[in-house]
């Protein structure tokens, strides 16, 4: 029943942010499912809540099986170990602590307080990996960041005359997309936006609990005022991290509703960056940015999780674009190591996403 519970919170999924993903079950005292939940951010109500009003009088001496540790205070909502114990269940079975310094380990003993069973650690690795968001965000203080990039064999996003129309399958390129469903941020540099000119919207259909924050990091403030991006920023938020104080350049974006925060370090200070980005409440970011970017996050040592897709393509060339720029690595020690890599088919491409293991 945790893996149920786990799965429940799935469903919420790109509508729960900046809170983590909450699914529950109820079983009976004869061990009959009798409710189940998921929360949703603009629902308000909480997982445990929902299951235990499916439930009633029938989760009286059953168990509750949540896969976050239920809060002990009172937020948006009334404390859901209250309604818990109040509802009689006898026994509450949950993978892992809320790293919430408001939550952390309050949930638990109060339920324990009264006497009700409280069994922890199973799925526990499942658990956290699913609400990897919100454990970066509170035990790192900054927003999670995903670094995605779309390559060639020998590791190239294009070629030297800068030609990348499309190095992946179009399977891996809509897998790509439906990533942005899950994130607060898009993130790219203003080279990508010059070459490219993306929309970067969220096309995945789905529902989401706020629109998705497009930012570019532009040095200089070269992007195009009339770009995509641009243009659309009264109707999509976007934000632009520059170091150019030039006052009429920032009025063009301004004026079309484009959010322009100028870091005393340039757009390179990622620190910054994150910082600002952790001030609106924005707990998630997705790189699609070039080399530049990629190599910029990567050097600061600022890449929560890797997302490679891997066409059966090799591109060549001395002056062709590698995925990843910046300083790299000095020596094969001192590189990224990754863990827990998975490797999968998409399309007829290959897609590959790990985590730094240090």
């Amino acid at each position: 029943m945790t893996a149920r519970a786990l799965t429940l919170a799935m469903k919420g999924v790109g509508r729960v942010s900046p809170s983590p993903l909450v699914g529950c079950v109820i079983l009976s005292e004869s061990e009959e499912v009798v409710g189940e939940g998921t929360y949703i951010y603009s629902e308000v109500t909480h997982a445990e809540i929902i299951a235990l009003a499916q439930a009633g009088e029938r989760a009286r001496g059953g168990t509750a099986y949540v896969s976050l540790e239920p809060h002990t205070h009172h937020g948006r909502t009334p404390p859901c170990t209250e309604a818990l114990i109040n509802a009689g269940v006898r026994r509450v079975v949950c993978p892992i602590e809320d790293p919430n310094p408001l939550v952390s380990g309050k949930g638990f003993e109060r339920l324990r307080e009264e006497g009700i069973e409280v069994v922890t650690g199973l799925l526990q690795d499942e658990a956290e990996r699913l609400n990897e968001k919100f454990f970066c965000w509170h035990r790192n203080r900054r927003p999670f960041v995903h670094l995605k990039s779309a390559i060639s064999l020998d590791g190239k996003i294009a070629t030297a005359s800068g030609d990348s129309k499309w190095i992946t399958s179009e399977t891996s390129r809509a897998a790509g997309r439906a990533l942005r469903h899950e994130y607060d941020v898009i993130l790219v540099g203003a080279g990508t936006v010059m070459a490219d000119d993306p929309s970067l919207t969220d096309r995945s259909g789905n529902e989401r609990g706020r629109p998705l924050v497009r930012v570019i990091l532009d040095t200089g403030l070269r992007t195009d005022p009339w770009a995509q991006i641009v243009t659309s920023g009264r109707s999509e938020p976007t934000i632009i991290f520059t170091a150019s104080s030039d006052a009429k350049r920032i009025s063009l974006f301004e004026d079309v509703g484009v959010e322009v925060v100028r870091v005393e370090g340039g757009p390179r200070d990622l620190a910054s960056v994150l910082d600002a980005l952790r001030e609106r409440q924005l707990t998630s970011v997705l790189v699609e940015g070039g080399a530049a970017v990629a190599g910029s996050f990567l050097d600061a040592r600022l890449i929560d999780k890797f997302t490679f897709f891997i066409a059966p393509v090799v591109i060549g060339g001395v002056s062709s674009r590698s995925s990843i720029g910046g300083k790299g690595a000095e020596s094969i020690a001192a590189s990224v190591k990754l863990k827990d890599v998975s490797v999968s088919e998409s399309g007829p491409d290959i897609l590959v996403t790990g985590y730094p293991a240090t």
